[in-house]
């Protein structure tokens, strides 16, 4: 049990993709202009880590070391195009809202990353878990961006109106610079809680 802690806790908060290791930055930045595309990234993402880790981890003792890179990504690659299969199948409106980062999933660091560092290295089980508290990590900080970015930039959440109708959209929240501000004041309030904690240690 404390290894799936261990594992969960590592992935959302310890190592968080987005706001520690300042991973998967492009799908981050593009997406999140709405807490459903952040959402439905995030969890994109979420279901090829977790597969993509069970696989690689039961594989990695006949996996010759040599090619191993090569093998990841065909594996990665196999995993995404199942997923986008099923998007287009019972998502179609959140597939094309997403358009061409479903694809690129597969050359996203932290799915590689993820295989190499920790897959290839450990059990099913733990592997399976690790992918699951990337994938949580990943979700909530593209649905925490898309949250913001959709109240300020349209006074919605999830398409629900929040603001009251008097409420001037600021148009800019919802655009590429909005991305860039959102994310670098999240990061600078996470970084000042991380050192007054350190500090107070």
């Amino acid at each position: 049990m404390s290894m799936i802690g261990d594992r969960l806790s590592n992935g959302i908060i310890k190592e968080n993709a987005t706001f520690v290791q300042v991973l998967g930055m492009c799908p981050t930045l593009a997406v999140t202009s709405s807490a459903m595309n952040g959402l439905g990234m995030g969890l994109s993402a979420t279901v090829v880590l977790i597969a993509s880790n069970v696989f690689i981890s039961a594989l990695r003792k006949v996996i010759p070391d040599k090619i191993r890179i090569p093998c990841y990504i065909t594996v990665i690659a196999t995993l995404v195009t199942v997923l986008q299969f099923l998007l287009q199948a019972y998502l179609p409106a959140l597939n094309k809202s997403l358009g061409i980062f479903i694809p690129l999933i597969v050359v996203n660091c932290i799915i590689l990353g993820r295989a190499e560092a920790y897959a290839s290295k450990n059990g099913v089980i733990a592997s399976a878990f690790d992918g699951l508290g990337q994938g949580l990590g990943f979700t909530l900080s593209l649905t925490v961006l898309g949250i913001i970015r959709e109240l300020l930039g349209t006074g919605k959440v999830f398409n629900f109106q929040v603001m009251p109708e008097v409420y001037q959209p600021a148009l800019i929240m919802i655009l590429a610079p909005g991305a860039f501000i959102t994310l670098g004041i999240l990061m600078a309030i996470l970084n000042n809680r991380k050192l007054k904690k350190a500090k107070a240690n």
